[in-house]
């Protein structure tokens, strides 16, 4: 059943994939056009803005075509890592954006005694349709990612969510500019741009990293595993020694080392431990569960475990009898 579930959100990942990059290629047209036409390096800034974003969406597709492939000889463990390096790269990007439209900015300040000046009225009008497109498409992307867990899908909704934020800064400067004849604070709006932009890159790039380097999972996920064992603390759980969790792309990886009573069968142990990988699985639809059991014995000092006192007592009788 989950991996019914799991091939209709790869699906649904896919398709949100194509929607971010045909809405990228349309407004990078728009924006081009209309930077070349009035001459403003905000309107410049973003329409290179967007072009990274245009090209995280096509890494963000690639990566979830590569990331729903089945595991294989090569990859046993599948090929969530392809969605995790994807949105480092996403993130990169954004970095890179963010450092050029920065670039272009103060290039643009320090020439300011030269004559600058543009027709502000289309590029009001396209900041405006691509703050407009970019929210509607991001918070689609957002639902999207959260739904199907997708850092890929997430790195490039964070993409066009900066667009809406440096597209409404912006049309605000561009307005400013119309109001108040200051063609200086275009190039300043670009500046302000690039460190939303910049900000927003480094904590994607950190979320990445952890991804890639098998950091373990959120405290929230941690929690709901550990209160998954408390629910079977009552029905054979003696007790947890160990939890290691990291994650691969959407997979949650989750290995457990527990205590079992160490006169249980090896068939209840495995029945006990399906039950548990089981009800992970209803929390999380795509993971991987390793549980290795120990006999709670071992978990303390063997003296105090009453079924090994009674198992030995019965070999000393044994053994005297036979004497």
């Amino acid at each position: 059943m989950n991996e019914e579930k799991i091939n209709k959100i790869n699906v649904k990942k896919k398709i949100a994939a194509c929607v971010s990059i045909v809405s990228n290629t349309s407004l990078i047209v728009l924006k081009i056009t209309a930077g070349l036409i009035t001459g403003s390096i905000s309107i410049i800034s973003e329409a290179l803005h967007s072009l990274a974003d245009l090209m995280a969406s096509f890494i963000a597709y690639f990566s979830i075509l590569k990331s729903s492939e089945p595991a294989d000889d090569d990859h046993p463990f599948g090929h969530g890592k392809y969605e995790d390096l994807a949105g480092f790269i996403e993130a990169l990007l954004i970095i890179l954006t963010a450092c050029y439209i920065f670039y272009i900015a103060i290039e643009k300040l320090v020439k300011f005694g030269m004559d600058y000046e543009f027709e502000t009225n289309l590029g009001i009008i396209i900041m405006l349709i691509s703050t407009i497109v970019n929210f509607i498409v991001s918070r689609y992307l957002f639902y999207m990612a959260k739904k199907s867990d997708s850092i890929a899908l997430q790195t490039d909704a964070e993409h066009l969510n900066m667009d809406v934020y440096s597209s409404l800064a912006i049309f605000l400067g561009l307005f400013a500019v119309k109001l108040t004849g200051l063609y200086i604070l275009d190039p300043i709006f670009a500046i302000i741009v690039a460190g939303i932009i910049f900000k927003t890159g480094v904590n994607l790039t950190k979320q990445a990293s952890n991804n890639l380097l098998d950091g373990t999972l959120p405290a929230s996920e941690r929690e709901t595993i550990k209160n998954v064992l408390e629910h079977f603390k009552d029905k054979g759980l003696m007790g947890v020694k160990s939890v290691k969790t990291s994650k691969s792309g959407s997979k949650r990886i989750i290995q457990l080392t527990i205590f079992l009573p160490c006169k249980l069968t090896l068939l209840d142990a495995h029945i006990l431990c399906d039950k548990i990988e089981h009800a992970l699985g209803e929390n999380f639809i795509h993971s991987s569960v390793v549980i290795h059991a120990e006999p709670n014995c071992i978990s303390g000092n063997r003296e105090k475990c009453g079924l090994c006192k009674e198992e030995r007592s019965k070999i000393q009788t044994c053994t005297l009898k036979a004497e």
